[in-house]
């Protein structure tokens, strides 16, 4: 098997191996790592994995990126503890499956990557004896499913930025009640605010002897979990599939093109975007304007005005674009959209579209699941496409209680796995929105460790 190495997006850091990727976070030019080039999967292996375990199908997947890094047996076990729990598909109609991904320990799909990753961190760092302060930027499910799966790693301080008011209380809860090695920050700002916080300490000389890395899908380790349930879904289907997909800052959907170029036979992905639609404009018009600030929309984990993954996006495309979103070379437009249809969903068409999937098939979705419904449905009537298709549902009902409420008058039940964090005290600090005085509290909050 050819070694993997990775190159920053940005062209001008040092290419380095899976290990330093994922260890750094983000490159030093400010890029975001990729492979340099992409392994495959033959007939004889999705053969074999075709009546597999959710857990032996991850191993089959990392083990192409991580091989000479992790033996066969600590994957193993990084696999068989991160995911012990379902990954249930429901068919709804005809040729039309929902994949619930919100079944892990915060109910929401960020579960599969950030266990995974914890554990991976957690082995590179032990060995090394090292210890590393992680930063990660959330609009919602990340930074619960970042704490969740990173509480009580004694080689790990990680620190979660928050935009004060754009994540549900439930979300917030998930992250705030834990305590330990797990500090939660309130930024006075948005999505995209916290984000750039996160990537100026990554690149500020005066905070280099901190050891910073990222949990966010900047970093490579969040990406590589995510290639493995599309395969997943193929293979449950068992033929070619559609996927659909509700994005925000593009890391789900990256794992999705990787599964794709790694030989899974998925026809088209119908990219879903809420009202913050930069991408969907890029698409049909191949000038790329951010928002900002982004728009505060009800699909909250979806409020990304500038999606740090799309520069990977451009450059599995063979184009170039920077990390302030500047396009240096157009990648093939078209093989974009011949792989790609992107669609923006208004939270009007939203609520309707919880209500109408209620009242159509007895099924309870929230917002983002809703967006990626929508879109679904708008591709289809545009397309004509009856090829099967498989809608994410990214996160569990319950932690969008206000909503589901106002639309379809039923308070959604809360899973087990939230239960006990929602009657927990929560600790967090708040912070302006300004890099000087982030910086101070990190400087600071090291001094005291």
């Amino acid at each position: 098997m050819k070694k993997i190495n990775f190159y920053s997006t940005n062209l001008k850091a040092p290419n380095v191996n899976v290990k330093d990727a994922i260890l750094k976070g983000l490159a030093a030019d400010k890029g975001l790592y990729m492979p340099d080039h992409i392994p495959t999967l033959s007939e004889a292996e999705f053969d074999r994995l075709k009546n597999a375990d959710y857990p032996e199908i991850a191993f089959t997947i990392l083990k192409k990126f991580l091989d000479g890094f992790v033996s066969d047996d600590e994957l193993k076990q990084i696999c068989d503890e991160a995911y012990n729990f379902p990954v249930p598909i429901e068919k709804i109609d005809s040729n039309i499956f929902i994949m619930r991904l919100d079944r892990g320990p915060t109910a929401a799909f960020k579960d599969f990557a950030a266990r995974a990753m914890a554990r991976l961190m957690e082995l590179f760092l032990e060995r090394e004896n090292r210890r590393l302060l992680i930063l990660t930027a959330t609009s919602g499910d990340t930074g619960s499913a970042v704490a969740n799966a990173f509480h009580g790693c004694d080689s790990i301080k990680l620190i979660v930025l928050f935009p004060e008011k754009e994540v549900t209380d439930r979300q917030r809860k998930l992250m705030t009640t834990l305590g330990d090695n797990i500090t939660v920050v309130s930024i006075d700002g948005k999505f995209d605010d916290c984000q750039a916080l996160v990537k100026d300490a990554f690149v500020d000389s005066d905070l280099s002897g901190l050891n910073l890395s990222s949990a966010n899908s900047i970093n490579f380790a969040r990406l590589m979990p995510q290639i493995v349930y599309y395969v997943y879904a193929y293979l449950k289907c068992g033929e070619e599939i559609n996927v659909c997909i509700p994005s925000g800052n593009f890391g789900n959907l990256m794992g999705g093109l990787i599964a794709k170029k790694m030989g899974t036979p998925i026809k088209k992905f119908i990219v879903a975007v809420n009202e913050n639609d930069e991408v969907a404009r890029f698409f049909k018009t191949q000038i790329y304007e951010k928002i900002e600030p982004s728009l505060n929309c009800i699909s909250n984990a979806m409020n990304v005005g500038h999606p740090s993954n799309l520069s990977r996006l451009i450059a599995l495309y063979g184009g170039i674009m920077d990390e302030k979103g500047n396009i240096n070379k157009l990648p093939d437009m078209g093989k974009i959209h011949e792989d790609m249809a992107a669609y923006s969903i208004t939270d009007e068409e939203t609520k309707q579209e919880i209500k109408s999937v209620y009242e159509k098939y007895g099924v309870i979705v929230e917002p983002h699941g809703a967006v990626g419904l929508k879109a679904m449905e708008n591709y289809r009537l545009e397309t004509s496409d009856s090829t099967p298709v498989v809608c994410i549902e990214t996160a569990d009902p319950a932690k969008f209680p206000e909503v589901i409420r106002e639309v379809i008058n039923i308070d959604p039940p809360l899973p087990e796995s939230m239960k006990e964090a929602m009657e927990k005290e929560e600790h967090y600090e708040k912070l302006a929105c300004d890099y000087s005085e982030f910086k101070k509290y990190l400087i600071t909050l090291d001094a005291g460790r």
